[in-house]
């Protein structure tokens, strides 16, 4: 783990935590994805085990790059290269004051050079001074946040970051949505539960 020094962490899923990082020799930025190991002398989850050999089965433009794995006797670390695409596209919107307000995977698109786009602004707004009410009827269930779900109708550039980072934490989890609820009772449940934080 020398090689790499962590910048920030970025997200964190069933099976680990994902940090941003930098490679001290290269300065090339990764993603650092460490898996937790029970302590149950069960040895790597085959889930962890399953990617991996995926991973370095699959060299493709559009699909993450698996660059080292890193093991000690407590630790799994997965190195990919650093996908910052979605964020940048999202900087951009939020510079020009827009709001996307329906981010979900289906609304993200790969073209021919491997270039992620933003796409389906039927549900954007532009965002500013004077603050203005907005609907609370937006943006797919599972990637809604906590407050637009209670039915707020003043918020700005948190709504589209909460779904992005449900994203994020689908790609980390096998694509497996983070909060997969049946109606917004169902998704706020889910949401509260989930066990936000560190864990030691």
């Amino acid at each position: 783990m020398q090689k790499y020094e962590k910048l920030e962490k970025i997200g964190e899923g069933t099976y680990g935590t994902v940090f941003k990082a930098k490679n001290r020799e290269t300065h090339e930025i990764v993603a650092l994805k460490r898996v937790r190991l029970d302590d149950d002398d069960e040895g790597v989850p085959s889930s962890a085990l399953r990617e991996i050999c995926l991973l370095k089965e699959l060299k493709h433009k559009n699909i993450v790059r698996l660059h080292d794995v890193l093991h000690s006797d407590k630790k799994l670390t997965l190195v990919f290269e650093f996908c910052d695409q979605l964020l940048k596209g999202l900087a951009f919107c939020h510079s020009r004051n827009v709001l996307h307000r329906d981010l979900k995977p289906q609304n993200l698109l790969i073209n021919r050079n491997g270039e992620l786009k933003l796409a389906d602004f039927g549900l954007a707004r532009a965002f500013g001074i004077p603050v203005r009410c907005y609907s609370a009827e937006v943006v797919t269930l599972w990637y809604r946040p906590p407050d637009v779900l209670f039915g707020a109708k003043l918020y700005s550039t948190s709504i589209d970051m909460w779904s992005a980072g449900c994203i994020f934490a689908e790609l980390a989890n096998a694509g497996r949505p983070l909060f997969p609820g049946n109606d917004v009772d169902d998704q706020l449940k889910r949401i509260f539960r989930y066990p936000f934080g560190t864990r030691c």
